[in-house]
């Protein structure tokens, strides 16, 4: 400990002699530590937190492979069915996403919901912090209860324990708070901060969603906890004998509909499509926290070759060479210390201010936060950093020749003696940036194409809003098509509006349904099942949207429920239903042709609307508003939205953020109380879709950057501790006939000799890691030749801008009193 405390004092010492080279080492390595570590809490908080429920890791989501394809929900009828059958779960809980109207305050306002069964709180195994949760027999008799979330408490009801027992009014209804949940519990699991559920209510389902009609609606979901011993397998395999059995009980309707049952571990369901995203985040970052650790360790080589005579004197008079070890190492530790707490205040500024950026798909926003484990990485990796750089003065340290750093020309001998060690780490740092600016490269070159990609419509001059309407205010199909004519007529009346529309979905909703469907043309028992998004439209909803119609006609106010049935499909599905011919006056409907349901006709077909642009193309097909309830039946099953929400697009000639008070106005005249969300101009709209792509990127680029100016002042550096350890070299060339021009090559052909070598190293692992982005590439190769000899070329010539002015220096040395120096 005595040991310690003097190196400590000492270095403390050496530090305070040079206040520019240990402002700037702190400086580059706060930069890589603060960021490595803001990403580290995003990793923290997504991937290595455990889930906010009891033993998280045996909780399962559990339903049905509908027609080949993983990842459906179940029906209604399903859910007490799996809940009675299954022999591997010891609980199983049934729920549905919603949005309720919450009212009673100046402001009406939407907030998301969920509607569960009694059992999904027992099985997520955590308990109320205020108040309980509501029973089986409060479900069974329908009983208006609501279980509020944290977040709702704190700002509706400013955390008054009070809340037990008062009245909210949700759609209109008055349910009564029985219960608070904790600060951390989110259910379902949801990506973003705006979309968490604020509110959970009894599941009490109606007869009509248990009914025969509705049995072909897969909307719901189904949480499982797996039984002590049962494995992952084991309970897949139960799920799937339960699910046959369901199959043989469906109704001769669906006699053409094949399911499987299977289940997911919730917690791979959360952070599947994230976990990529962050892993290639933290390794980025990570490049960026490597390449300022080689920076520093080149400063502090620089540093130690200055004061080899200074070694060589110690080492005469008895130092040994583990006492000289021991102090690189704590000032190395200092530096890295001091640079990891600025980092640590500069990931938490940062997290604080740049938080809202965060892409809405990302799961478990609100937890990421500067906590303990997070600010133990940082010193975690303060401290490793420290000792990483402090391995190249200690080695040269331990390479200081003592006879010759004793002599009064050591300087050149000593710059001899190092000057691979200055190469190795310049060159590894040119190297390592390149990787990263390939990457960037080429992730900037994948947006770029993506933006050039037609979305199928024209998101100019459009303003889209969504809404859901109550139930008791609505509850026939005919108050729904009252509301839904007087906001077309209304809104179409007004100055500079020329198209309005309503649709259950709209293009970057992120929310279409998926229908089954059969093309008539099959002979029977031979019918294929198939599957496309679907959306319900009344308006000029094409017109509003901007949606070139390719064939036929749009539908007009005469396709009613009284008319035959007639939808439009896409072009990709007019395409793959009926290849070769033209899709109008082609017939289809939902299910197989044993549903007692009559055809749809084909009367037109539209562009493709993809959005994010990035996705493939993918099947689409539209029907009006008024024939839904024919086409399907009672309850419309198949519509995940419901009769009762949908979306409000408009399109006027003036700008849309110029329109969105038009817009509340006229729907608040014709339902005062009902509250809209994501009034938002649709242009607004298509960049939050994208929002991950451009998050990805942008990130990168910014640590590519970060990568590259610190190659830069390393490069600078080094370049310039070259040129002032040759003067004397210099000197002597010039003397001997040496032109100033020819000097200043010189110094820059060393330079680009280096720089060149660091290139062709970056370039080979920027080929070796290209698998690792590929999956992030649109309609670009990761080996794409222009993008990796365009990066070679930007670090080429910025590192040959930096040392030319080190080389301008060099040539306008005066060599007299360089000579007088030898």
């Amino acid at each position: 400990m005595h040991g310690l405390t003097q190196n400590l004092r000492f270095s403390l010492r050496q530090l305070s002699k040079t206040p520019g080279f240990t402002v700037t080492s702190v400086l580059v390595l706060a930069l890589g530590i603060g960021a490595t570590t803001a990403i580290f809490s995003l990793v923290e908080a997504v991937l290595l937190r455990p889930l906010p429920f009891k033993d998280p890791g045996r909780l399962v989501l559990l339903g049905d492979h509908l027609g080949g394809r993983p990842g459906m929900s179940v029906s209604a009828r399903e859910i007490a069915t799996y809940s009675n059958a299954t022999e591997t779960f010891s609980s199983l809980g049934g729920y549905i996403t919603a949005a309720f109207e919450l009212s009673g305050e100046a402001q009406p306002e939407e907030i998301s919901a969920v509607r569960l069964n009694s059992a999904t709180f027992p099985t997520l195994g955590v308990e109320p912090i205020l108040g309980r949760v509501f029973t089986p027999q409060e479900e069974d008799t329908r009983q208006s209860v609501t279980v509020i979330s944290y977040a709702l408490w704190t700002n509706r009801y400013h955390r008054d324990p009070r809340v037990l027992g008062s009245t909210m009014i949700l759609d209109r209804k008055p349910y009564s708070v029985i219960g608070v949940m904790p600060r951390d519990f989110e259910f379902p699991l949801r990506p973003g901060r705006l979309d968490q559920a604020q509110v959970w209510v009894p599941l009490s389902l109606t007869p009509d969603e248990l009914s025969e009609q509705h049995s072909g609606f897969w909307g719901y979901q189904m949480i499982a906890r797996l039984s002590d011993g049962v494995t992952l397998s084991q309970g897949a395999r139960d799920a799937d004998r339960v699910a046959h059995q369901i199959m043989r009980d469906f109704p001769a309707s669906m006699s053409a509909i094949q399911i499987q049952g299977d289940i997911r571990q919730l917690r791979e369901t959360v952070v599947a499509d994230v976990r990529p995203v962050l892993r290639t985040l933290f390794l980025a970052v990570a490049v960026v926290l490597l390449v300022a650790c080689v920076n520093v360790s080149s400063l502090m080589l620089v540093r130690a070759i200055r004061r080899r005579r200074e070694y060589a004197v110690r080492a005469a008079i008895g130092a040994s060479s583990t006492r000289i070890i021991c102090e690189s190492a704590v000032e190395g530790v200092l530096l890295s210390v001091a640079g990891g707490l600025l980092g640590l205040a500069f990931a938490a500024i940062a997290i604080r201010t740049t938080l809202h950026l965060v892409p809405a798909s990302m799961p478990r926003i609100n937890s990421v936060s500067v906590n303990p484990f997070v600010a133990s990485f940082a010193l975690i990796i303060a401290v490793g950093s420290g000792v990483l750089c402090s391995f190249a003065p200690a080695f040269a340290a331990l390479r200081t020749n003592l006879v010759e750093s004793l002599k009064e020309g050591a300087q050149a001998a000593g710059s001899a003696s190092h000057s691979w060690l200055r190469s190795f780490l310049l060159v590894s740092e040119v190297a390592i940036a390149l990787v990263l600016l390939t990457a960037s490269g080429m992730l900037l070159r994948s947006l770029q194409k993506m933006q050039e990609v037609d979305p199928g419509f024209r998101p100019d001059h459009a303003l889209v809003a969504g809404y859901q309407l109550p139930v008791q205010q609505y509850p026939t199909a005919t108050s729904v098509a009252n509301f839904n004519r007087a906001i077309v007529d209304k809104l179409s009346s007004k100055p500079g509006v020329t198209a309005v529309a309503i649709s259950s979905t709209v293009a970057v909703s992120g929310a279409f349904p998926l229908s089954a469907y059969t093309v008539e043309g099959a002979p029977e028992g031979q019918w294929t099942l198939k599957f496309a998004a679907f959306t319900s439209v009344y308006g000029d909803y094409f017109g509003a949207i901007g949606i070139p119609l390719l064939e036929g006609r749009s539908f007009t106010v005469h396709d009613d429920s009284d008319a035959p049935l007639v939808i439009i499909v896409s072009q990709s599905m007019a395409r793959d239903c009926w290849p070769r011919q033209s899709a109008l006056g082609k017939r289809m409907h939902v299910g197989n042709p044993r549903k007692e349901l009559p055809w749809a006709t084909v009367v037109g077909v539209v562009a493709d609307t993809k959005v994010p642009r990035d996705e493939p193309n993918a099947d689409q097909w539209y029907t009006p508003l008024d024939q839904p309830a024919t086409l399907y039946g009672s309850g419309t099953p198949g519509n995940l939205s419901g009769p009762t929400s949908g979306y409000v697009t408009l399109r006027s000639k003036i700008d849309p953020e110029h329109m969105i008070q038009t817009l509340r106005s006229t729907i608040a005249g014709i339902d005062p109380q009902l509250a809209l969300q994501e009034v938002r101009p649709l242009a607004e709209a298509i960049s939050e879709v994208e929002a991950p792509r451009h998050f990805n990127t942008e990130l990168i680029t910014a640590f590519a950057g970060g990568a590259l100016l610190l190659a830069v002042i390393g490069i600078y550096a080094v370049m310039a501790f070259s040129v002032s350890q040759r003067t004397q070299e210099i000197a002597i060339r010039m003397a001997l006939g040496a032109q100033r021009a020819d000097i200043a090559t010189l110094m820059l052909l060393s330079g680009a000799k280096l720089i060149l070598l660091g290139c062709g190293l970056g370039l080979v692992g920027s080929l070796a890691v290209s698998r690792l982005i590929s999956s992030f590439l649109f309609r670009v190769s990761a080996t794409d030749p222009s993008v990796h000899s365009g990066a070679v070329l930007l670090m080429m010539l910025t590192g040959l801008l930096v040392s030319a002015l080190p080389a301008m220096r060099a040539s306008s040395a005066d060599p007299v009193k360089a000579l007088r120096s030898i």
